[in-house]
């Protein structure tokens, strides 16, 4: 496909939804209509940019079936977010859209370096999460072998790879780090597993991380980018030969990227918000949906059509003042993995103090630290996020396998400020 064909497709693409969610969906007609416009105002990729966003507090104001776009008796499946606020984002999928999901996620198997005939070890969690079945479903139509493990009981999980020999994971990265602890608990070595390719998606994750999975594991670890309000797994996929950035699939999904503040489109290259408007969705379309990811568009490899995005370095949500100080998890974990002594398992918690806001690292020291050790990397750690990041913090280290674990998103920031 070359750029001026694929233009083409995402304009006719483009308009067919503005129209479809215009006709079948209250909340977007009257969006438009408050802002003077109709879906035919769209004659150009670049007019998209006079349409309203969507936001999550949209989607959960439409909390359960406000935000569809067809029957519900033409709905196959429903998927829906944990709900932070009491209410979850509830998404669905006509028969149409699952072919299509299961498409776009073999697609990105594929990209990732997977092959048919591969055994597929799916860790993600099934259920009303979305990561499970779309990455379970992807794999299938990739003419893979799925061992749908999903999330937990981690010690049958390293029996499972040890003894059934699956090529392909698929993971959040900080799980991947959990089963790495039980592999080396369990006295197994994880490079002498049977595991080539590593597909890790659902929260950010750094090339520190990146890491250090490839190196303990020997395997190619890769990203897999997506959101269940845009679909879910398989919107963006890193490509294992040059693993410098998840391609955007296109043809199903026009990104932009906006200003967090102002809303301005910022051009190519410019770090900002991710903003998602699918193209060929049936059941829920989102218009200009608002990801909170924050990342840059970058060219395609070798030419190719679809851009690429900058790895996910936060989001603008996730975001912490400290002091007058910006600071992202991602941050710290970078600091956290060059950190000899400091294992990769950490929190950030949040605290008053009087009137001032107090930010502890609190992290696990590596099995092999010593008493005196674990003081001089407390110490070194504090130092190295002091100047790699402008601010001051404590660090706590506590003993290998204190943190929680968990076999789906990790909780990074704890906020104990009340």
């Amino acid at each position: 496909m070359t750029p001026e064909e694929l233009t083409a497709l995402q304009l006719t693409r483009l308009r067919a939804t503005l129209r479809h969610v215009y006709d079948n969906v209250a909340f977007y007609r009257d969006a438009f209509d408050a802002a003077g416009l109709r879906p035919e105002d769209c004659r150009s990729l670049g007019d998209l940019a006079r349409f309203p966003f969507t936001t999550k507090a949209d989607l959960r104001a439409g909390y359960p079936w406000g935000m569809f776009a067809v029957d519900r008796s033409r709905l196959r499946r429903v998927h829906a977010s944990s709900g932070t606020t009491g209410t979850p984002t509830v998404v669905g999928y006509t028969e149409a859209d699952l072919d299509v999901w299961a498409d776009l996620v073999a697609r990105s198997l594929r990209a990732a370096g997977a092959r048919a005939g591969d055994m597929v070890h799916v860790a993600y969690g099934y259920g009303l999460f979305t990561g499970g079945l779309g990455a379970h479903y992807g794999a299938e139509r990739l003419g893979c072998t799925v061992i749908p493990a999903s999330g937990g009981m981690t010690e049958r999980q390293v029996r499972l790879i040890h003894d059934l020999r699956p090529r392909v994971i698929m993971a959040t990265p900080s799980y991947m780090l959990t089963l790495l602890d039980e592999f080396e608990r369990q006295g197994i070595d994880p490079r002498a597993t049977s595991l080539r390719v590593g597909v890790f998606g659902a929260e950010p994750w750094t090339e520190g991380m990146r890491r250090e999975i490839e190196e303990r594991f020997a395997l190619d670890a890769v990203d897999i980018y997506g959101l269940s309000e845009v679909m879910g797994p398989g919107v963006a996929q890193e490509w294992a030969r040059t693993k410098d950035g998840p391609h955007i699939w296109e043809d199903h999904f026009y990104p932009e990227i906006v200003d967090p503040v102002t809303g301005e489109v910022l051009p190519d290259g410019a770090h900002g918000e991710l903003v998602f408007t699918s193209l060929t969705k049936e059941a829920m379309p989102v218009v200009r949906y608002r990801t909170r990811d924050l990342t840059r568009l970058l060219p395609g490899t070798a030419g190719g059509p679809f851009r690429r995005m900058e790895r996910i370095t936060g989001r603008s949500d996730d975001l912490i003042i400290l002091r007058g100080v910006n600071l992202f998890p991602s941050q710290v974990e970078e600091i956290v993995l060059r950190t000899p002594g400091v294992a990769p398992h950490f929190q950030l918690v949040l605290t008053r103090e009087g009137r001032l806001d107090r930010l502890t690292v609190r992290a696990e020291a590596r099995p092999e630290a010593t008493s005196e050790g674990r003081a001089a990397a407390a110490a070194d750690l504090a130092r190295r996020v002091k100047e790699g990041v402008g601010v001051s913090v404590a660090v706590e280290l506590v003993d290998p396998r204190t943190l929680q674990r968990s076999a789906g998103k990790l909780r990074r920031v704890v906020d104990e400020r009340g």
